[in-house]
């Protein structure tokens, strides 16, 4: 478990459909929930909002984070309906939950905080 988390504690970045698909498919196994930050390197407002989802993913080690650059991976960021960046996702068992549109570090941290306690709730 020890090792679980600490692979989970800083946001991993995919880059390609396929790991995409592997990290989910591990989320769904371990019932991890996940955050997911889409985002793109010319958007000033998303590479802006990186350190705060590294310190989001140290405050919580139960969530599995990933980063998806819209521009190389436009796969998973087009079947996802992510037409804007930022975009955050919150998914459980591989569907979307929620979903917050733009930098809003309060609001990204309220509902995060909530999804986690709602998702613990559900595994105790």
């Amino acid at each position: 478990m020890e090792r679980e988390e600490q692979a989970k504690s800083r946001p991993v970045r995919i880059e390609s459909e396929e790991s995409w698909s592997r990290f989910q498919a591990q989320a769904i196994s371990q019932a991890s929930p996940v955050f997911v930050h889409f985002t793109a390197s010319w958007c000033m407002p998303s590479v802006a909002m990186n350190p705060f989802v590294e310190e989001l993913a140290a405050a919580y080690p139960d969530v599995l984070f990933l980063v998806v650059d819209v521009d190389e991976v436009k796969e998973v960021a087009s079947k996802l309906e992510v037409k804007a960046m930022p975009t955050f996702l919150l998914m459980k068992d591989g569907a979307v939950v929620d979903k917050i549109v733009g930098a809003n570090p309060d609001e990204i941290r309220k509902r995060l905080d909530g999804f986690v306690q709602t998702f613990r709730a559900f595994i105790a």
